[in-house]
């Protein structure tokens, strides 16, 4: 069978612009978490989110596209720029057929539709802007990646918050193994607005902290809920002996992928991330002992950490694997949050080290997880396990290893 491997990184991050220095940053565990900047957020509950710093469109995208997208989709085709150089994929690499572009989506162009939406009601219709019509859109990072790099193969979305990032990887692999080449794939967000943020606040899951190192705390005895963020990562997905054959680096293999949903549990539903974890396994043909980290979803919320803890001990035993959730350092950035779990877990298996929880200072006693906190910790690597579950019941799991 087709092997799907990934050859480039672009991180576009609240602790760091680029893959290697949003490593470091995770590595010494610097925070991107602080204040809301870009708007007035004094008046809510919640006031703090990781903003993505000193990124300036003009300096990473041509003038012509600024006015016609939103942060998000600013921020996702850097991103995939600098996928493509790390990869070392040049125009004529490969033919444009045989490429295609899987991303995942939340919550759209929130920042610009409200912008437009302020022009409609305070100057009229004559001042809202044309590119209205697709750039509010939870497709359009795929659609505008797809245009500004030829890439003319299949296109897609997936919507299913931070599960929705796992979701267009594995579809990814699923168009590599096709007959595709090459697929951008992961995701990025960006809802740092007010129309944003009040959607955001009804989830009721936003910590409503004001220090930003006792905000964002799973699995701790003194978790308050989550910090939003902003950002994501892209990747370059490609054949593996296409790769080879053009002497390309690969950070690993996408080995295994599962995905399930929780029903209501006024229907009988019962948490489904367990089945995910173990359809991911067996897709990867690996038992539990063969996984080295477990990169967790890390909800902040004292129930939904408490399934997943349960779904790590049930699946591995108590203690018995490192667990880690760098996206303290970043909150969680809807669909970009499990796009930089895997870039992170990829670089985890290429420097044999594992990024730490910062600001967690007791773990939950009953979770009985090994939880890497404090300082990165140095392993042996092996596969990794990334878990991501979305809002309204989306289970996501994915196993990585290193490239043979």
């Amino acid at each position: 069978m087709t092997t799907a491997v990934v050859t480039g990184l672009g991180v576009a991050a609240p602790n760091g612009l680029g893959h290697e220095r949003f490593w470091s940053a995770t590595l010494r565990g610097e925070s991107g978490i602080g204040p809301v900047r870009r708007f007035d957020a004094s008046r809510y509950p919640s006031r703090l989110a990781g903003e993505v710093p000193e990124f300036d469109p003009d300096e990473h995208l041509p003038k012509r596209l600024i006015p016609q997208t939103d942060r998000m989709t600013q921020l996702a085709l850097a991103a995939a720029d600098w996928a493509l150089t790390d990869a070392g994929v040049q125009p004529g690499t490969y033919d444009t057929e045989q490429m295609g572009v899987s991303t995942a989506g939340a919550s759209g162009g929130l920042e610009f539709g409200q912008r437009e939406l302020d022009n409609l009601w305070g100057k009229g219709p004559q001042h809202v802007s044309v590119y209205m019509s697709f750039a509010w859109f939870y497709a359009v990072n795929s659609g505008q990646i797809s245009i500004r790099h030829a890439m003319r193969g299949p296109a897609g979305v997936f919507v299913g918050d931070q599960a929705g990032g796992l979701d267009a990887v594995a579809q990814a692999r699923r168009n590599i193994r096709k007959g595709l080449r090459l697929v951008m794939s992961g995701g990025a967000d960006s809802s740092l607005c007010p129309y944003g943020w009040v959607s955001r606040m009804s989830g009721t899951q936003l910590s409503t902290r004001d220090d930003p190192n006792r905000a964002y705390l799973p699995f701790d005895v003194d978790a308050h809920g989550h910090v939003p963020g902003e950002g994501g990562a892209i990747l370059v997905v490609e054949d593996a002996d296409s790769a080879r054959s053009r002497g390309a680096r690969a950070y690993g293999e996408i080995a295994g992928y599962g995905a399930s949903f929780d029903a209501a549990p006024r229907h009988g539903g019962q948490p489904g991330l367990r089945r995910a974890a173990e359809v991911a396994l067996a897709d990867a043909g690996l038992e539990p002992a063969d996984i080295g980290v477990v990169f967790a979803d890390g909800s902040g919320s004292t129930e939904q950490d408490g399934v997943e803890a349960a779904t790590i001990t049930s699946v591995f035993g108590a203690g018995a694997v490192p667990v880690t959730v760098p996206k303290t350092m970043t909150g969680r950035m809807n669909s970009g949050g499990a796009p930089v779990d895997l870039a992170c877990a990829l670089l985890a298996l290429r420097d044999g080290v594992i990024p730490p929880t910062i600001n967690v200072r007791t773990v939950d006693p009953a979770y009985e997880i090994d939880l890497v906190t404090g300082t990165p910790r140095r392993w042996k690597p092996k596969a990794a396990l990334v878990l991501a579950r979305g809002t309204g019941g989306f289970n996501s799991a994915m196993v990585l290893r290193a490239a043979g």
